[in-house]
């Protein structure tokens, strides 16, 4: 096993540019430019030319997202209009110079995924691409607060594993400062856990900024961090996706749990002198997609350790056996789980299940057992994106008892 110590605050490098470097004019701001367009065309014009030059513009493939806000810009010899794949507009773009460029630039609404068409008006296609847009303002508990205090981060390798041999993962153990190593402290644990512990991922969960924050406040308690990575193969090269991830995370069964139980968190406990409370109550285990439905298996096989779920668009469809918990939580005895849930209503829908669909099955199916729980719902996709704004909201709602 290879231990590595990172300080909790984490060094920017910059790279300085050589002076004989020639320099590139930013991308444009989609924001700026729509406040530009119909009140200083010259100016706008001279952003997007410069910024992209004659024979991008030609090519009717210029897009740019700035939160809602869409750039779309194009040279023609006529009028041109931007049409979705469906084929409803999307509106018409200005034409901003004599030189024949045309751009749309306008707040479109969040939660957006579409295919589009640029086309003239007698009808010729000019170009077009794709749009994938959602954005969420990253909350102030997600934020450095330089007058509270700061966790520490340690970074590990765990590859002798006798649960799962032959591979390797790492993981991270966030200490908060507060922790005084005489009173026992909360623990909490993070599938795919090294980007959810990323303090410059954009868009990411930014845990660690997110537990100091609610930690200083009160909203939730002195709380040990443990970010996991799903294995490996031995024989994968670094970097590469980790084949276990699935047979870990979407499999039912007490395998996964029985591995942090008897393998990660003793080592961690061990390596770090921690005092870990007894408290199914202060256990906490979270993850998103098929990390979720992990979170959850880990807490219905032994909720006398795990009695808190965190999860967000929850793979409850048909991989490995995930769909079975919303008829599994209607039949079964109700065990003492609390749960933190978000669900999208634009999330996954193929071979295996609709991901809404089923997220709606499960709580409904809490519902009906009468459990502790609190499903939000927002519009977007699968992924982290919204899970990273919700953060702080779900875990003061998790922790409030």
């Amino acid at each position: 096993m290879i231990r590595l110590f990172l300080p909790a605050v984490l060094f920017t490098v910059l790279c300085a540019t050589s002076f004989s470097q020639e320099k590139k004019w930013p991308p444009p701001s989609p924001v700026e430019l729509s406040i530009l367009i119909g009140k200083d065309n010259a100016l706008a014009a001279d952003k997007i030319r410069s910024s992209y030059g004659k024979e991008k513009l030609a090519g009717g493939t210029i897009r740019g997202v700035e939160e809602t806000t869409l750039l779309l810009a194009v040279t023609s010899d006529e009028p041109v209009s931007a049409f979705k794949s469906d084929g409803t507009r999307l509106g018409d773009l200005t034409k901003i110079d004599d030189g024949g460029l045309y751009a749309f630039a306008a707040d479109i609404g969040n939660c957006q995924e579409f295919s589009y068409d640029l086309k003239s008006d007698s009808g010729k296609r000019l170009g077009g691409g794709a749009v994938k847009l959602e954005f969420y303002p990253s909350p102030t508990e997600s934020q450095p607060n330089p007058d509270i205090p700061k966790g520490s981060l340690y970074t590990h390798e765990w590859s002798d594993s006798k649960i799962y041999p032959d591979t390797r993962r790492e993981f991270i153990v966030y200490i908060p400062d507060q922790y005084n190593g005489t009173e026992a402290a909360a623990l909490m644990v993070f599938q795919d856990g090294l980007r959810h512990a990323d303090i410059n991922l954009t868009g990411g969960l930014r845990a660690p900024l997110v537990f100091d924050n609610l930690i200083a406040s009160g909203d939730m308690p002195v709380t040990i961090g443990l970010f996991i990575n799903p294995g490996s193969a031995l024989t994968q090269p670094p970097g590469t996706k980790p084949r276990n991830r699935s047979l870990e995370y979407d499999s039912l069964g007490d395998t996964y749990v029985s591995f942090l139980l008897e393998e990660i968190i003793p080592f961690i406990i061990k390596e770090h002198g921690l005092k870990i409370s007894k408290d199914p109550s202060q256990w906490a285990i979270a993850g998103g997609s098929s990390g979720c439905a992990c979170a959850w298996t880990a807490a219905w096989e032994r909720p006398d350790k795990f009695g808190k779920v965190l999860g967000w668009v929850g793979t409850f469809v048909d991989i490995r056996g995930a769909n079975a918990y919303p008829s599994l939580i209607r039949k079964t005895e109700k065990k003492p789980i609390r749960a933190a849930l978000l669900g999208e209503a634009n999330d996954l829908d193929n071979q295996f299940g609709n991901w809404p669909l089923a997220n709606h099955q499960m709580e409904t199916a809490l519902a009906f057992a009468n459990y502790d729980y609190h499903y939000w719902w927002g519009e977007g996709f699968h992924g982290s994106r919204h899970a990273a704004a919700m953060l702080p909201e779900m875990l003061k709602w998790l922790w409030s008892h």
